[in-house]
């Protein structure tokens, strides 16, 4: 590959990158959620809305460890967004669950992430669909940690 075609690929990445966490940042951190950061927002989306899950599991998803997730828990909790409970079964299992606030700013999230690609595919047709597919595909698994596809 030519060196011109690298450093345009690159530029783009990087670019496409720092966009959307702008924009991200910018359409959900609205008036309702100026409490909290977009990093929030991905903490909330990782609890999820379906049963209770376990600190461990919610880091696990974000690639953090528990420690740092639990700083994060810690001001979520105090705002409103998330229950923690310890498990019946194990007492060293700590779950968590979105309040009605959380559950709020989860679908506030993933109604942003809906629009967007909405928005991008929009006027794609089959084959462009397909070739953008591939594309993301190779670019996830270069990115994912090791051991993860």
């Amino acid at each position: 590959m030519k060196k011109q075609s690298s450093r345009g690929i690159n530029e783009m990445l990087v670019n496409l990158f720092n966009h959307v966490m702008d924009t991200e940042a910018q359409a959900i951190i609205t008036e309702e959620f100026k409490d909290i950061t977009n990093n929030d927002m991905h903490i909330i989306e990782a609890v999820g809305i379906e049963e209770p899950r376990s600190m461990s599991a919610i880091a696990n998803r974000l690639h953090v460890t528990v420690g740092t997730l639990t700083t994060n828990m810690n001001g979520l909790e105090k705002k409103g967004y998330i229950l923690r409970e310890r498990s019946t079964s194990d007492k060293r299992v700590v779950l968590v669950t979105l309040t009605e606030k959380g559950r709020k700013a989860f679908f506030h999230h993933r109604d942003f992430h809906k629009n967007m690609i909405r928005s991008i595919v929009k006027d794609l047709d089959e084959d462009e669909m397909r070739l953008l597919y591939k594309c993301l595909v190779k670019l996830d698994r270069y990115f994912a940690p090791e051991g993860e596809e």
